[in-house]
């Protein structure tokens, strides 16, 4: 548990700012809204992604990762269903994870990447969750008074 000589100041009142968290929703899913996006607007190249790592039919895939993609940004940005948006962009990511980075049948400099792109994905799964865990915090738990107890006393 944190306490007043746990944290200083200066960093309480960086957490405590009220955008940070709108702000920090929006940066965790900017990939997925930029994939999306990327993907609605060159739909051939969305399907050629998915043939590329075998998912198949390679348009049913596409037209998934874009709805996945856009619809939960969305839900995790404005704060309703948050549980929802970050379950289905966190799925997406696990199959990402295992069919892009399968690092356990590649050797040298390849699976090193792999390796660093599987973990980097289930670090923002992880973050994905963190999210959902905070969205059903009671307002009261995110607002600026909870880190008040946090700030050293002058």
């Amino acid at each position: 548990m944190l306490t007043k000589a746990d944290i200083p100041s200066w960093i309480a009142a960086i957490l405590s700012w009220p955008a940070l968290l709108p702000i920090s929703r929006i940066a965790l899913v900017s990939a997925f809204l930029i994939g999306g996006i990327q993907k609605l607007s060159d739909f051939n190249g969305a399907v050629a992604e998915q043939a590329h790592f075998g998912l198949e039919p390679a348009w049913l895939w596409a037209i998934a990762a874009i709805i996945v993609e856009l619809s939960g940004s969305v839900l995790v940005i404005w704060g309703r269903f948050v549980w929802l948006g970050a379950g289905g962009l966190g799925v997406l990511t696990a199959v990402a994870m295992f069919t892009a980075n399968s690092f356990w049948s590649m050797e040298g400099h390849d699976r090193f990447m792999a390796l660093n792109a599987f973990f980097e994905h289930l670090g923002l799964i992880a973050g994905l969750v963190l999210v959902s865990v905070l969205s059903i915090r009671p307002q009261s738990e995110k607002s600026h008074e909870a880190f008040h107890d946090l700030q050293p006393s002058p």
